[in-house]
């Protein structure tokens, strides 16, 4: 599936490239950053319209963007100087330890004039309400997450729709953005049933779901992990040296909505699951894991990680759903900025290692993997399927020259666009060290070479990894 959703060819001119269109997005920032070397904004490249990014520009109408509530702004969206959408939106910063960055990331809600959500369709994606813009700051090669992405959905799993964007805030530009979807329940995005409040019993009270492992942050009730909000894991992860524990947040129906009933059956399920996972027939087609779990869904979601060697993979932003009459499914993938490479810890910037293997390496972190990868890797039926998927994908869509073409594709676009030069005169990091980088590039280029030659030995592992499961 191509990066820029189809629909976005109603709004370029005739002359507009294409390639440019197909893979990228632009993204806005707060009043409240002061971008770094200001004045070497002053001397801008001259770039023909048709060449740059798409342009989104907000203004807070005085106001100040902060980490909730959502301030009432306006929008405006332009492609090649023509102005494609213009609106009202509720914006607010958001993220968690990406909030130390100056460069911030916002979410939006795209609203009426009488301050209503409202759906549209913005740079060619479906309607929606609710928006995320990106901002890549620590990820200086400014597209690891819409790889990933991108990859995910060649292989037929939903991730987030992307777009490289230019964003200026009050007048002041902020940077190359990336304009995206935020993960939820829609038929366009994580499509599975409405789960209303008054079903709770049989067929209806199966779906649908949505639970997360992640850190405590946004609307969830209460401080830290507790009932109202999630529900632990009956099963310690493996190798953890400080008492940790495995929790799944509610995401939807949220913590606010879901009914008690609802919380019984969906952490019943997961907890029978686990048990079955974990029992001396877990092999067993009825007994074993397999009766519980998509485990297709399960094999992409682990080629994913591991090929990006993500490592926060598996234990932060991990998103699984159910739908009704349906088993659990992993996915979307979410947050890989600390993937391919990119982290200076726990061996995240290894090609060369086991992501799913975390544990054994950094034991004391708080946030550890479910025992889940290891179980499911002995079973050699779950191995052969995985084997098999993988020598699939390694022909096609995860092919060397498929990833890497990826890559150029971006790199060429970001070029053309003149938007690497604003953005890191905006943000003067090139050369420094931004946590946790496990490599510092003086240029941007050296960041894409590093980026590639990552990739391509990270492949040549995995092909002998798991031929050898």
């Amino acid at each position: 599936m191509n990066n820029i959703p189809s629909q976005l060819a109603t709004f370029v001119k005739p002359f507009f490239s294409c390639c440019l269109f197909i893979f990228m997005v632009s993204c806005s920032n707060d009043d409240t950053i002061v971008p770094e070397n200001e004045e070497q904004q002053e001397e801008e490249q001259v770039i023909a319209p048709e060449d740059g990014l798409p342009q989104i520009r907000i203004n807070t109408k005085g106001g100040t963007i902060v980490d909730e509530p959502k301030i009432d702004s306006e929008i405006t969206i332009s492609i090649a100087d023509e102005v494609v959408f213009e609106g009202f939106i509720g914006i607010e910063i958001r993220g968690a330890s990406s909030q130390m960055f100056p460069k911030k990331a916002f979410g939006l809600e795209t609203r009426d004039k009488n301050n209503v959500d409202l759906d549209v369709s913005l740079l060619g994606m479906p309607e929606e309400e609710d928006w995320i813009l990106y901002a890549p700051y620590s990820d200086k090669s400014l597209m690891r997450n819409m790889l990933i992405y991108d990859l995910s959905r060649d292989m037929e799993r939903y991730a987030s729709r992307t777009v490289f964007v230019d964003l200026t805030v009050n007048g002041q530009y902020q940077g190359v953005y990336v304009f995206m979807e935020k993960l939820k329940r829609d038929g366009e995005r994580i499509d599975i049933n409405k789960l209303k409040e008054d079903e709770n019993s049989g067929e209806d009270v199966t779906g649908g779901y949505i639970l997360k492992i992640d850190k405590v942050a946004g609307s969830n009730l209460g401080d830290g992990y507790n009932d109202l909000n999630s529900f632990t894991s009956q099963h310690d992860p493996l190798n953890a040296a400080s008492g940790q524990e495995i929790n799944f947040l509610y995401e939807y129906p949220d913590a606010e909505d879901i009914t008690t009933e609802q919380k019984t059956y969906i952490s019943t399920y997961v907890t029978d699951f686990e048990n079955a996972l974990a029992s001396n027939d877990y092999t067993d087609e009825s007994l074993g894991y397999a009766s519980y779990i998509d485990v297709n869904s399960f094999i992409d979601f682990f080629l994913l990680n591991e090929l990006s060697n993500n490592v926060d993979g598996y234990r932060l932003s991990t998103y699984m759903q159910k739908d009704k009459n349906e088993k659990l499914k992993m996915g979307p993938i979410w947050d890989f900025n600390l993937g391919f490479g990119n982290a200076d810890y726990c061996d995240g910037g290894s090609s060369n290692v086991w992501a799913y293997k975390f544990n054994e390496r950094c034991p004391n972190d708080f946030w550890q993997v479910p025992f889940w990868w290891d179980r499911l890797l002995q079973d050699p039926a779950y191995v052969t399927k995985l084997q098999n998927r993988w020598a699939i994908l390694r022909s096609s869509v995860l092919s060397e020259a498929s990833i890497l073409g990826k890559i150029d594709t971006y790199n060429d676009a970001l070029d053309a666009s003149g938007s690497i030069d604003q953005n890191f005169n905006t943000w003067n990091v090139l050369g420094t060290y931004v946590w946790p980088n496990s490599f510092v590039g003086n240029t941007y280029n050296e960041e894409i070479d590093y980026l590639k030659n990552w990739v391509e030995d990270r492949l040549i592992w995995m092909d002998t990894e798991i031929n050898s499961l």
